[in-house]
Formats: C-alpha cells, structure tokens, sequence
C-alpha cells in the first residue's frame, strides 16, 4: 500500500515577473501521490521536471485568477500531457474565460485536446459570499472562497478525506467478528453477538487521524473573512507581495504585506504560515520572514523547491 501523504512542493514565488531566480506563482499538493497544480505561472512545468513531478498524475488544476503570472504556464502543460499520450481525464476549476482561451489557442494551430477536459468555473464564486465546494475525488475536497483583488480571484481550501476506523485485529477472536463484517465495522457499525450482545463500535475500532486541511489565499486585499472560511487549518498560504514599508503601494495593487499576511494566519489559528508571491523589488527575503513572525510566530517563506508537510 503506498505510503500516505499530504504536502505541498513550491514551484514559484514571485509575484508578477520572474525575476531573482524565482518564478511566477505555481504550487503542486501531493495527496496519497496524486498531485493536484494550484495555479500554473511560466516556467512551472520545467520546475516540475526539475522536482521529478510526473505531470501524468496530476488530477485537477485550480486557476484562482486570470493574471497571466497565475496560468501563462498551463497550455503548454496541457500540451505536453497530449504529446506524452494522456488519455485521462483533467479536471480545471478556473475562471470560465480560461476555457475560452485556451480554445482559441488551439483552434488557431489547427489542434485539439486528445484528452478530457472537465471544467468547473469560479465566476459566481468570487462574486458571491461564502464558500463552495468545487472539486471532490476519494482524496480530498476542495472549497473555494471568495478574495479580493483588481480582477475576481478565488482561494481554496484543499481538505483531506476523512479516512476510515482501523479495525482491531484482536476483535475477530474476542468478540467472534466475521471477518465479512469487517468492512461494515469499519464503516463505524456495531457488532452483535449471537446472544443478542452489542459490541460498540468503538471497541472494535481505533479513530483515523482528523483530515489535514491547505489553504491557499493569493493576490488579495487581507480580508477579515478570509480568516473565518479558513478558520483552524493546518497550513496556510498566503499572499505577502510587500513589506509594511510598502503597505500604501498594497493597497493600491489590491495586495498584502507580509504582517497582513500574518494577523490573517493569526486570526484563523492556523498552525502555519507559508508566505508567498514576492515582488521583484525584495532581494532578500528575510525581511518578510521576519516581519511576519512579528505578528505569528510559526511562518516560513514559500520559496522555489520548499517542501512543506501539512
């Protein structure tokens, strides 16, 4: 059986231009080894070789916005799964408007998609207040949320699937448990004895571990609701394009600061903070860094290569 995971690799960091070896915005979720891109900025694909990623397993592609430093990189993905021989389905939760495109795309070199494309659009999302869900497979569910910037942008909340009881082997002996009935036990069932005695579940089974949950909030004013759609995850990725020096430039960009970052973290109780979408005009990180651990303690910098548990 493989071996259970939940982590996120960072392909890209920067904000709007690649620059000071970073690139643009692109992270890859890796749930039991399938891996899920979360927005896709030039150059994430061969960040993606350089990481042995193998594009072929990844299951859905979240688009939060359509600047082009989130999802110049993700044709030329779709094209290289169509030349290395996809044949399984793709699912991209985006903005409607990226269908278009990419359709346009292709249409003008005279090709199409081999493969299928399912699409989820985001559009009365960003434009609504609260969350939904958008994407779901025996791994993990996805919500998205509304943020807010120049264009509509959505976040995500990527949350593990509850997994199930484990069955005490010692049960089968101690109880007589047929070992058909396992599974139903494990399915959180009681078990009754041929003398009419119940056995509760919980003395058959063992609690799995609660879901891990990921957050991921880019491009956005900091927002009070964010912290409450948010509210307990493990680890949050957040936005923090500039230092507090620069919060009036934020402002007016529709972006966050590196201390915004950090209360929004510290108003959700999250346990991490990774920060992340770096303007060029920072050579050195560890101002923001440091300057959001003034305001929570437990953030790291979302930077090209980190692996981060969840």
């Amino acid at each position: 059986m493989a071996k259970s995971s939940f982590s996120v690799r960072i392909l890209g960091s920067s904000s709007a231009l690649p620059a000071n070896n970073r690139f643009p915005t692109a992270q890859i979720l890796d749930c039991n080894q399938q891996y899920y891109l979360i927005d896709c900025g030039e150059g994430a694909q061969m960040q993606m070789r350089k990481y042995r990623i193998k594009i072929q397993r990844i299951k859905a592609v979240f688009i939060s916005h359509l600047h082009g430093d989130h999802y110049f990189g993700l044709l030329g993905l779709l094209n290289s799964m169509q030349l290395l021989g996809r044949t399984s389905k793709l699912n991209i939760i985006c903005p409607a408007k990226l269908k278009d495109i990419f359709e346009l795309q292709m249409e003008a070199g005279g090709g199409r998609f081999q493969f299928p494309i399912h699409y989820t659009f985001t559009d009365e999302i960003v434009e609504s207040v609260g969350d939904t869900l958008v994407y779901s497979d025996a791994n993990l569910s996805v919500t998205a949320f509304p943020l807010k910037h120049r264009i509509p942008c959505s976040g995500f909340l990527f949350k593990q699937q509850k997994k199930q009881r484990t069955f005490k082997k010692e049960s089968l002996n101690l109880f007589g448990v047929p070992i058909k009935l396992i599974q139903e036990i494990k399915d959180g069932a009681d078990f009754i004895m041929e003398d009419g005695t119940i056995i509760p579940n919980a003395l058959m089974t063992i609690d799995p571990p609660a879901p891990k949950t990921y957050a991921y909030c880019t491009d956005t004013l900091p927002m009070a609701e964010t912290s409450a759609y948010i509210k307990g995850c493990d680890t949050l990725y957040h936005e923090a394009t500039f230092a507090e020096a620069d919060v009036t430039r934020a402002k007016q960009t529709f972006h966050s600061t590196a201390k915004q970052a950090a209360i929004v973290a510290k108003n959700a109780e999250v346990r991490q903070l990774l920060i992340g979408h770096f303007s060029a005009r920072y050579l050195d990180l560890e101002l923001l860094e440091n300057e959001a651990r003034t305001e929570f303690l437990n953030s790291f910098l979302a930077i090209e290569g980190k692996l981060f548990e969840i």
